[in-house]
């Protein structure tokens, strides 16, 4: 189905600040040369790439407590999504709503390493004298984004989610699985989606969805 032998290169392998020492790794290093291979020859029909570093902090509580929702509003500028499967956009950040007590924070762009969970400890702060949590899950997750005019046809493959355009769409994010491995979705446009996924099953979902891909991007 796949060949399983693993690059000598990484995918995303930086130093941050030569006197920390700080170093990230994306979790796609075992598979960087098939992804360096589909972006090659990747089409309009699909292509799969990593978002990597982004910080992701899952924060815990109470929309009906208005301190909560102040604390969450004074930190990303935006109050936290009450309704199912939705999301909002504040200041560089995006929150997801996982459940009824419980979002996903999503920052834009790449976080510095050699600084300790910036989101978390502003949330954290905020937070103080609140009954509420934050904790930064970055390091366990990563960020795959996929565009295409196939790309929904490409998740369906191995999802068993409704992903109808009209059905599914810009504001909204779901969890459910891809084959094997856990993810939450959210579609960024009309063909474009985000995939949070589990580290310990990145290089798998890579693998499955880029062989589910292969006879639709011709």
């Amino acid at each position: 189905m796949w060949n399983e032998t693993k690059a000598a290169a990484t995918v995303v392998d930086r130093a941050v600040g030569k006197q920390t020492g700080v170093w990230q790794e994306s979790p796609l290093v075992g598979v960087d040369a098939l992804v360096r291979k589909h972006q090659s020859t990747a089409s309009a029909a699909f292509r799969l790439s990593e978002r990597p570093f982004l910080e992701l902090v899952n924060v815990r509580g109470d929309t009906r407590d208005p301190a909560f929702v102040q604390a969450v509003e004074s930190v990303l500028g935006c109050k936290p999504p009450a309704k199912a499967n939705t999301v909002v956009r504040g200041n560089g950040y995006d929150m997801l709503w996982l459940g009824p007590d419980e979002w996903l924070v999503r920052s834009a762009t790449a976080h510095d390493a050699a600084r300790t969970a910036p989101l978390q400890a502003k949330l954290g702060a905020a937070f103080a004298g609140v009954f509420a949590s934050a904790v930064d899950i970055g390091s366990g997750y990563t960020v795959l984004e996929i565009d295409g005019t196939r790309a929904r046809e490409v998740l369906s493959r191995g999802c068993p989610l409704d992903l109808h355009p009209n059905l599914f769409g810009d504001g909204q994010c779901a969890q459910s699985h891809y084959f094997k491995a856990s993810i939450t979705l959210l579609p960024t446009g009309a063909d474009s989606f985000d995939i949070v996924v589990r580290r310990s099953f990145a290089d798998y979902f890579v693998k499955i969805m880029l062989d589910a891909a292969e006879p639709l991007m011709s």
